[in-house]
């Protein structure tokens, strides 16, 4: 069910049509309608920013452990443990705790040359030729190449990594992930055969840091990851920490091809770099939402949500909010001036790759530029991936 501008309020997760462009519709909840909903899937939606942000901050009321996903929320799925993204503190930040250790500023600043040579060696193949696919050429590969970095994940491994986060985030067109016959949430065996390669073949990574991290439990017990809590870990990170770059690098293509003459300017001063990544984030995030289970009766702007519901929280609206980013909120501007925006999320689940996901970002448009300082894409054929978890490009080619 499609509902137009003109036609009622009305917002699905699962409509691929209107997710195709959600935003006339996101001006229309925050105006008309910013406690929404939907009776036909029983879910409520908040929409503005400060609404999102009083959620995300409040783990307590809008929980995360019974998932962060509506169709999960909604089958009651069975959480695994060390999903992370699905859980709440204390068990939430602990794990976190754990792999924390890694996302340090000086691991993270270490990493920068790294990430500079794994996309030049995307793009320098393609100097010459006329083409380069956003996503294809860079965005699906350097991401990930980096998270296996940290994680010492053999590169053999990757393709493999690529196809299990497909097969459990990626939907069919209008279809839910509870609809996935292997289950909506991976059990990361994927991982298996390595960590217990890992196990006799010790090196300096996270994996074999987190195989001998011990830590005290939320029982109060002392101890060292069960296998398959580091399973998870190694899963959840691996797609994760690659899939907001992944999209990030589509967008910015599709973006800056859209708008040459912001794109002349990155081209000229490359101080602007940093703030147009944080621009394309705002404009076009990669998660259009979050899900949270309603532990405890609220109220927005003097309507009740129960206890037992599900909410969406609207990132793609909030980070539109003309209430937080002024009258020009739906306009893509790399000179915006600097506020924080929702895409990383905000409090206990504030993204905790955010800092390589940023480096990654400003290095692939400095790379991208320094080779290919104009384009124009190819829309014809560019494949667009819509589902209730991520939002963006499986393809984004152009001409160069």
């Amino acid at each position: 069910m499609t509902a137009s501008a003109t036609d009622r309020v009305y917002y699905d997760p699962w409509d691929a049509a209107l997710n195709a462009n959600p935003y006339p519709m996101f001006k229309r909840l925050r105006d008309e309608a910013p406690l929404y909903h939907n009776e036909i899937h029983d879910f409520y939606a908040v929409s503005r920013f400060d609404d999102v942000n009083r959620a995300l901050v409040d783990h307590a009321s809008f929980s995360s452990a019974r998932g962060a996903v509506l169709e999960i929320i909604k089958a009651g799925v069975q959480i695994p443990p060390g999903s992370l993204i699905f859980e709440d503190p204390p068990i939430h930040d602990i794990h976190r705790n754990l792999l924390s250790r890694a996302f340090t500023p000086r691991k993270i600043n270490a990493l920068e040359p790294k990430v500079r040579e794994f996309t030049a060696r995307c793009l320098d193949p393609l100097v010459g030729g006329d083409r380069l696919d956003f996503v294809k050429d860079l965005g699906a590969v350097m991401p990930l190449r980096v998270v296996s970095e940290l994680f010492g994940i053999p590169e053999d491994y990757q393709s493999r990594v690529t196809q299990d986060g497909d097969k459990y985030v990626r939907t069919e067109r209008g279809a839910q992930m509870t609809d996935n016959p292997d289950g909506p949430i991976t059990d990361g065996q994927l991982f298996a055969e390595f960590i217990d390669w890992r196990i006799g073949h010790p090196a300096d990574d996270l994996t074999t840091e987190l195989l001998n991290a011990e830590f005290i439990d939320e029982t109060g017990a002392t101890r060292k990851l069960r296998r398959e809590e580091l399973l998870m870990f190694m899963n959840v990170v691996a797609v994760a920490g690659s899939e907001t770059t992944t999209r990030l690098i589509g967008w910015a293509g599709k973006l800056l091809s859209e708008h040459p003459d912001q794109r002349r300017r990155l081209v000229d001063d490359r101080s602007l770099v940093p703030g147009a990544v944080e621009e394309i984030l705002r404009f076009e995030p990669p998660a259009l939402q979050a899900a949270r289970y309603v532990t405890r009766d609220v109220e927005f702007h003097d309507s009740a949500v129960p206890a037992g519901s599900a909410i969406i929280l609207l990132i793609g609206a909030a980070n539109r909010d003309e209430r937080r980013f002024g009258v020009n909120a739906d306009q893509f501007d790399v000179t915006r001036a600097p506020r924080q925006h929702l895409t990383f999320g905000v409090g206990a689940h504030y993204c905790l790759g955010n800092a390589l996901a940023r480096i990654e970002g400003r290095i692939a448009l400095e790379e991208i530029m320094n080779r290919f300082p104009d384009w124009t894409i190819d829309l014809d054929n560019a494949v667009f991936s819509s589902s209730s978890v991520v939002r963006g490009w499986d393809s984004m080619p152009a001409h160069i």
